[in-house]
């Protein structure tokens, strides 16, 4: 499936809250932490378009990943996925361009995923490891290539 990246603008954001409030509401819902409200303002309050790309397919919104610079690290952040195009192989595509990105760098990458998310295979296979967990996260990283 050909899918491409742009750089998000301010105009993305209500489409980006949108996705966050479907893509993890199966495992919000099961830690008991899905508020239909909250959601989506959470992503309102920290949308950062300097720091996220949205990802399309065949010219259509179907995504989106954030990579934020911070002190010692960048943080991946905001990857969502809509549901249909999951395991189609467009997230491991955009995660790797990302990470070989980070790697060119010599920057260290961390993320952090929610308890019993498959999301968590997915970074595992791209090399990140458990650095820390509380009941609600798994905080994981990733050193350069």
């Amino acid at each position: 499936m050909s899918w491409d990246v742009r750089a998000a603008s301010e105009a993305d954001v209500e489409a980006v809250a949108e996705l966050r409030a479907v893509v993890p509401r199966a495992d919000l819902e099961r830690l008991g932490r899905y508020d239909e409200r909250r959601v989506r303002q959470r992503l309102r309050d920290g949308f950062e378009p300097a720091c996220t790309q949205v990802i399309e397919v065949g010219g259509a919104f179907a995504g989106c990943v954030a990579l934020r610079p911070a002190e010692d690290a960048h943080w991946l952040e905001h990857f969502y996925l809509a549901p249909r195009l999951q395991g189609s192989g467009i997230g491991s595509g955009v995660l790797r361009r990302l990470l070989e990105r980070c790697d060119r760098g010599g920057t260290l990458v961390r993320l952090n995923v929610l308890q019993g998310s498959p999301a968590r295979r997915l970074y595992e296979r791209h090399g990140f490891a458990v650095e820390s967990e509380d009941p609600v996260d798994v905080f994981m990283v990733r050193a350069p290539a």
